[in-house]
């Protein structure tokens, strides 16, 4: 390491009680040392312990039905989530009227996303609704574990099958090592060649094989060959997960107008299709620093961002791409859902 490098050992202290999760950009994350001594073990523990903290709080929002499920799954399924007239209209909506859009390729995929901002869905009235529904945000909060303003886009996954060019979303895989949320309302039928969500019941739960496998996966995720496993989202196949004492992965194949939401620190993936795919959602993600005490003062919420906070990226993107560090999104010309993508 290079002697300029130990000028950010401060931040890297301070990243541990965030939601800093990358064991090759953070020594002391990635210290084989420290987590042969239970860093990384004492992170998850602290972490999952706070979200159940914040979502006794949050409880009380959210049905016992949902309460449930996502206990014994770490998933809930809603099924006829919008009133069909309004959910007919979104469709016509994005159907003929174009958004703001960003793109980025994986591999063989190519993931869009139309900003839902407010500035952008004035006078459409259909998406506001939506966006004023918060039967959505307060289960996303529950199952995130943590109070706040979910990210929300209309997102569209168009995906053609190459083996030479894999999606790293094919894998099953974790996001962070906390509890998040992530809610796809789908916006058309999804059958089993349409990429559903793949994820492993109950692999929200940390069993004690669970924590012996992240632990021994954090002894290496800082030279892993993998880069996602390096930066933090371990990857696992389906015959270890059985291992570990979970179930079979499901697949989400639903009817149009299903609200999915899943706490993506358990096992999930894109599944792979053998024809060509498009297929269109209403998209939301929720994730907060792990340890906080509360469930408020979100900065999304602040004025300036809350309902703007697509066009707020979209501007910090340019920025700092204008200095050569700006990340995988690619602004594009404005779009509805049946576009050709543009990347």
């Amino acid at each position: 390491m290079k002697p300029i490098s130990y000028l950010a050992a401060p931040l890297w202290v301070v990243q541990l009680a965030s939601g800093a999760k990358s064991f090759r950009a953070n020594p002391l994350i990635g210290s084989v040392r420290l987590n042969r001594r239970g860093l990384h073990a004492a992170r998850v523990r602290l972490a999952r312990a706070m979200a159940e903290r914040r979502r006794q709080r949050l409880a009380a929002s959210v049905g016992p039905a949902e309460i449930a499920d996502y206990t014994r799954d770490g998933y809930v399924v809603c099924r006829n989530f919008l009133p069909p007239e309004l959910f007919a209209e979104i469709r016509r909506d994005l159907n003929a009227n174009p958004l703001p859009s960003w793109e980025r390729r994986e591999g063989a995929t190519v993931t869009r996303r139309a900003s839902l901002d407010r500035p952008d869905i004035a006078g459409r009235p259909a998406l506001a609704a939506f966006i004023d529904d918060n039967r959505l945000f307060d289960l996303m909060r529950f199952v995130a574990g943590c109070g706040g303003e979910p990210l929300v886009h209309v997102q569209t996954v168009i995906a053609e099958p190459d083996p030479s060019r894999p999606d790293p979303q094919n894998t099953l895989h974790m996001d962070t090592f906390h509890s998040t949320a992530k809610a796809w309302l789908y916006l058309q039928d999804v059958g089993p060649e349409d990429g559903p969500l793949l994820y492993v019941p109950g692999s929200h739960r940390m069993t004690p094989e669970r924590f012996a496998w992240e632990r021994d996966l954090s002894l290496r995720a800082a030279q892993h060959a993998d880069p996602e496993i390096a930066a933090g989202s371990f990857r696992i196949d389906r015959e270890t997960a059985l291992q570990l004492g979970y179930r079979e992965p499901v697949a989400m194949t639903v009817p149009a107008n299903t609200l999915v939401v899943a706490d993506t620190h358990g096992f999930h993936a894109r599944c792979a299709s053998a024809r060509p795919t498009h297929r269109s959602e209403l998209y939301a993600t929720l994730r907060r620093n792990p340890f906080l005490p509360f469930t408020g003062l979100h900065l999304h919420a602040m004025p300036g961002l809350r309902g703007r906070l697509s066009t707020r990226q979209a501007q910090l993107d340019g920025l700092l791409r204008r200095f050569g560090i700006g990340g995988p999104w690619k602004s594009v010309a404005p779009t509805c859902l049946a576009d050709p993508p543009s990347i």
